[in-house]
């Protein structure tokens, strides 16, 4: 694919931090002897990413201002740029050596996200999407999964942890949706996840108390791939919710009605 000067600086930007990031993950299984070691290594290694891709996005366009995970918002002299980012997502993967996490980076405009890249830097997978240009990993166009049917779908979802909840009304839903379909997955990573079903690994996804960087750049792609995206009550507002629905049209809306009935019955 011929990338845009947008797209260019933004898989620039990644790139750089993801060879940090990749270095980085590559020691942590020689931290694995002692509790505090590993926690503050990857701590060290988010701070150092956010970092990188900071100084390179405020190189190329200087003025953005920025919404990232580790840090204050900075409101730019731009007022209409923000770049919204996840210097790694799925810490908790990268602490347990598990290759699944990602570097999220997306451009909001005039309050409409116009642009996202994904980085997966171990796997080498790099999905990347722009408003009107559809969406791609590592130059190959996607499109969302086809299937119809919930019986005949695997479903992505994040399932809330320690210090993350509400528990039961995730509990709810999961009972009602683990006995209509094929498969329930989660990747440790809602970047990941949504990049995988704007590749069709993933036939649908939902998930609640997400941030706007964990969702922004999945939301681009997903929608350039050709799949429907809402919060969990159909509408526009998944930033500020922190809820997110996704899927092809028939997917995304089967999914919403099961996650509905499961409140009117539980």
């Amino acid at each position: 694919m011929a990338r845009t000067a947008l797209l260019n600086v933004m898989v620039g930007a990644a790139l750089k931090a993801g060879r940090q990031l990749a270095r980085d993950f590559g020691e942590v299984e020689n931290l694995q002897v002692s509790l505090k070691g590993p926690g503050d290594f990857v701590s060290a290694a988010d701070r150092k990413a956010e970092e990188t891709l900071i100084a390179e996005l405020s190189k190329a366009r200087p003025g953005y201002g920025f919404l990232t995970e580790e840090s204050a918002p900075v409101e730019g002299t731009d007022k209409t740029n923000r770049w919204i980012i996840d210097p790694l997502d799925g810490t908790t993967n990268f602490l347990h050596g598990i290759p699944i996490f990602s570097i999220s980076l997306a451009l909001e405009r005039d309050g409409e996200l116009i642009a996202g890249v994904i980085l997966n830097p171990v796997l080498n997978e790099l999905f990347v999407a722009e408003k009107g240009g559809g969406a791609f990993l590592n130059d190959r166009r996607l499109r969302v999964a086809v299937r119809k049917r919930l019986p005949d779908c695997v479903i992505g979802t994040g399932i809330p942890h320690l210090g993350r909840g509400p528990h039961e009304p995730y509990l709810t839903e999961l009972r009602e949706v683990m006995r209509n379909v094929s498969g329930i997955r989660r990747c440790g990573s809602a970047s990941i996840d949504l990049a995988w079903l704007a590749a069709g690994r993933f036939d649908g996804f939902w998930e609640r108390t997400l941030k706007p960087w964990d969702m922004a750049a999945g939301i681009v792609l997903i929608r350039e791939a050709g799949g429907i995206v809402s919060d969990l009550d159909g509408g526009p507002k998944m930033l500020e919710s922190g809820t997110i629905l996704a899927g092809n049209v028939d997917v995304h809306r089967s999914l919403h009605a099961l996650l509905e009935k499961s409140h009117q019955t539980a």
